[in-house]
Formats: structure tokens, C-alpha cells, sequence
């Protein structure tokens, strides 16, 4: 293997141990929900209830649970902490985008789930999760999801003119831009979505949520705070 086909990895690898703290503490919260419904009753209880709400709400639930976690909390965050309650310009577009995107994808996600739990039974054993698991992290991750953020992402740092974008169907883009983010997130999301799938499936959903929600609020507090000037 040569160093320019060395790079992707070691990108991803140098990515994957800068977040290792707040991908372990998110994790740990993951498994704790976890614990709690298989051995705790109040919150298997409170579990359950949350379970019929997202039965009852459908793919508009998991549309707004999506637009709320990745595109609503963590602009408000930015405009109340690092922006001290001022709202800008860019904000309104950034709160369009994040909205209309992480919406979207939320609902692609539940959708992979229910399409699972069609494919491979709603189980919770070994054999189950395990099918789950992988078809989630190495066939729909790498070749779907990441894949089509990297490439939406890429059209809006192009102004949304794709005559602006790089040639984005080709293998070079993808070992440059979409295999570091792949090897990066799966250092988060393949042990979380492990415990995902270790629960029924209307809780899989809001489980993926909370970790969602974590994770872009602890990564735009760190992004803004690289970015903030001395005090």
C-alpha cells in the first residue's frame, strides 16, 4: 500500500483518537439507557411509554427528532453561548440546512431500521444483532449514508452550485473525502449502534436520537471553542 492510499486511513485513525473522550462519554450514556431498561423497572416503564409515542408519531416523529437534534439545538447552542444571543444571517442558513438535512436523514435511519427488522427479524439475540450490526456499519454506512453527507456537505461549502463541486462519483473522492469519515465515525457508531439494536425496535430510534444529540452538541461546542478568541 502506498502513502497516498495510506493518508484516507491515517486521517480517519488521527480523527477517530481525537474524539476518543467524548465518543467514550456519549458511548457510556448509550449503555447506560441500555442497562437501565433491562434492569431497572421506572425506566423500562418510562421506556416503554416512549416507545408507543414513537410508534404513534411514525416517520413525522423521527423527521423532527432528526431536525431537532441535528439542525435546531446545536444552532441554538452557537447563537446562545458563542454568540451571546445575537443572532446572524448565517445562522437562519445553517439552521435551514441542518433542519432540512438531519430531518431527512432522520427518517432514512428509521427507515433502515424497520427495513432490518423486516430483513432479520425484530429479535434482540446475538445472531439478530450481529446481522444488524453489520449490515448497518459496513454495507449502509460506508456506501450510503456517509457517502451522501459528504457529498450534501460538499455542495453547500459550494455555495449549493455544483458546477462548483469536486467530480464527487469517482474513487479518488471517495478515498479522500468519504473513507476518513467513514473509519473516523465507525469508532463512535459501531459500538453504540451494537447496543441500538439490543433494544426492541421502537426504542432503536430514539436511542440513535440521544446519541445524535450528543454527539453534534459536543462536537459544535468543541468546533467553536477551537474557534473562539482568547478572553
Amino acid at each position: 500500500m502506498t502513502f497516498e492510499q495510506e493518508r484516507p486511513l491515517a486521517v480517519g485513525l488521527r480523527a477517530a483518537r481525537a474524539n476518543l473522550v467524548p465518543a467514550l462519554v456519549i458511548q457510556a450514556a448509550v449503555v447506560s439507557v441500555v442497562l437501565a431498561y433491562y434492569f431497572w423497572e421506572p425506566a423500562r416503564a418510562w421506556l416503554a411509554r416512549l416507545a408507543e409515542f414513537k410508534r404513534g408519531g411514525g416517520y413525522l416523529f423521527s423527521l423532527a427528532s432528526g431536525a431537532l437534534a441535528g439542525g435546531l439545538l446545536p444552532e441554538l447552542l452557537t447563537v446562545a453561548v458563542f454568540q451571546r444571543g445575537r443572532v446572524r444571517r448565517e445562522n437562519l442558513g445553517s439552521l435551514a440546512f441542518g433542519v432540512c438535512f438531519w430531518g431527512l436523514m432522520g427518517a432514512a435511519v428509521d427507515a433502515l431500521y424497520r427495513g432490518q427488522a423486516l430483513l432479520f427479524g425484530d429479535g434482540v439475540d446475538f445472531a439478530t444483532i450481529f446481522l444488524k450490526t453489520f449490515f448497518d456499519q459496513f454495507v449502509f454506512t460506508p456506501f450510503v449514508s456517509i457517502p451522501l453527507t459528504v457529498v450534501v456537505f460538499e455542495w453547500r461549502h459550494a455555495g449549493y452550485r455544483p458546477s462548483r463541486m469536486p467530480r464527487v462519483l469517482t474513487p479518488d473522492f471517495y478515498t479522500r473525502k468519504v473513507l476518513p469519515t467513514v473509519v473516523s465515525g465507525m469508532g463512535f457508531w459501531l459500538p453504540v449502534v451494537l447496543f441500538i439494536y439490543s433494544l426492541p425496535l421502537p426504542l432503536q430510534f430514539p436511542l440513535f436520537t440521544l446519541a445524535l444529540t450528543l454527539w453534534v452538541m459536543i462536537f459544535t461546542w468543541i468546533s467553536h471553542a477551537h474557534k473562539a478568541p482568547p478572553v
